[in-house]
């Protein structure tokens, strides 16, 4: 369990930001899931409860995602039901149970860049942008190229509302384990597929040059999963091996390609 020495309840942004600054080992609490798997002593824990960070908003371009908005909120939430079908459903309708989802916060997940994460693929996937308190927007694929974890603070998740048709797959060995591979798949109405893996398990990466090769085909082929096997780093971990991961990686991609072919744009 981690402990802390402080607790500061945050009366708004700019308070959390300041009080963050303070100490290296001030740390923003989310849902503290996965922090309570961990025994480390932080200084100040600066909880965000009171800001008014956990909202699903949709407007005429965007979704707008609340960083304090749990996992279970982005399962059942009809507005992103209603625009992406079941595919935020599927990316997190497997961790663990409904009490455990109803915890987890959508900002701790992504602001972490969490390697085990299965939201982060689904995001990968769409065009999403960060908009941080201090460094404003920027997007998911460049915040996750970062090496160093910044110090600020993460207030919402925006995404596009993009026509396209989606997958998400997983495969894990049982319900109540981390994933040992994801694989989320996107097609827009200009015939482009964007390929991201995740939990390999480095942080979710997509696969540009299999992602090309297939948006010119549009059908499966080996220079397809060699492009994939190149560029998508698999490494070893008590879940499964790197060679085990590429091997079911093709297997991920062949069904969720079906799924794309045989469903409708979502608009």
């Amino acid at each position: 369990m981690f402990q802390f020495n402080k607790y500061y309840a945050a009366p708004d942004l700019d308070g959390a930001y300041l009080e963050l600054m303070k100490n290296k080992r001030n740390i923003i609490l989310g849902g503290t899931s996965f922090l309570r798997m961990g025994n480390t002593l932080y200084n100040t824990a600066i909880d965000l409860m009171n800001l008014s960070l956990s909202y699903i908003r949709e407007e005429e371009e965007f979704f707008h995602v609340g960083a304090m908005t749990t996992f279970r909120e982005i399962e059942t939430s009809p507005e992103l039901k209603s625009f992406f079908g079941d595919f935020f459903e599927k990316s997190v309708k497997n961790i663990l149970g409904v009490q455990f989802r109803n915890n987890v916060r959508v900002g701790a997940t992504v602001f972490s860049r969490y390697g085990f994460s299965d939201l982060i693929p689904a995001l990968l996937a769409l065009e999403t942008t960060l908009v941080l308190h201090k460094g404003g927007e920027i997007s998911l694929e460049e915040f996750l190229r970062e090496e160093t974890l910044r110090r600020d603070i993460l207030v919402e998740i925006k995404i596009k509302k993009n026509s396209q048709k989606l997958s998400f797959q997983t495969v894990r060995k049982n319900s109540a384990d981390y994933a040992v591979l994801n694989l989320a798949l996107s097609l827009d109405e200009k015939g482009s597929y964007r390929i991201v893996l995740g939990a390999t398990p480095k942080r979710a990466q997509i696969a540009y040059r299999a992602s090309e090769i297939l948006s010119e085909t549009g059908i499966l082929t080996e220079e397809v999963l060699e492009a994939m096997g190149g560029e998508i780093v698999y490494q070893d971990n008590m879940r499964a091996s790197g060679e085990y991961r590429r091997k079911i990686a093709g297997a991920m991609l062949k069904r969720a390609l079906d799924e794309v072919k045989n469903s409708v744009i979502r608009n």
